[in-house]
């Protein structure tokens, strides 16, 4: 499958990616453009858009919840992980305003931020950040292991 989103990512476009290639698509590849390339580039090059306005997969409303793309993935393909469920409210509360944000959510935009200042390009951003999301997710696992998260939906 490829995948195409908006350059410079930082929080839900890396966090997208990495959700994808661990849980969608291993051999997942990648398009970043400019933002007002995405949608045209996508239908030219089949590939799936995601977090940019007029996608399938972007920030989306329930009721009062705002949800931001990462949320948009988890629920299309089915993804039921209870790990995942809590690194999704970690993700939306660095990537959206949203009530009770999690207190993981600022340090999460804050090394996202830094990943891409430090960054050479978005592969090198996808590179430096994977294993932050990896750690986000063990221990997001070990808060569902020991009974610590709040209850969610996506």
């Amino acid at each position: 499958m490829k995948w195409i989103t908006r350059e410079k990512a930082r929080v839900d476009r890396i966090a997208c990616p990495w959700l994808i290639k661990r849980f969608v698509d291993p051999q997942a590849e990648f398009i970043f453009v400019p933002k007002d390339r995405v949608l045209k580039e996508a239908e030219e090059t089949g590939a799936i858009p995601f977090d940019v306005p007029g996608a399938e997969l972007f920030h989306y409303r329930e009721g009062n919840s705002e949800f931001v793309s990462f949320d948009s993935v988890i629920k299309k393909y089915h993804l039921n992980d209870s790990a995942l469920l809590e690194l999704a409210r970690i993700v939306r509360g660095a990537d959206a305003s949203i009530p009770d944000t999690p207190p993981e959510s600022a340090g999460l935009e804050a090394a996202a931020t830094g990943f891409q200042l430090i960054s050479h390009d978005d592969f090198d951003n996808m590179r430096l950040q994977f294993p932050l999301y990896d750690a986000l997710y063990e221990y997001c696992r070990s808060k569902v292991n020991e009974g610590k998260v709040l209850k969610h939906s996506v």
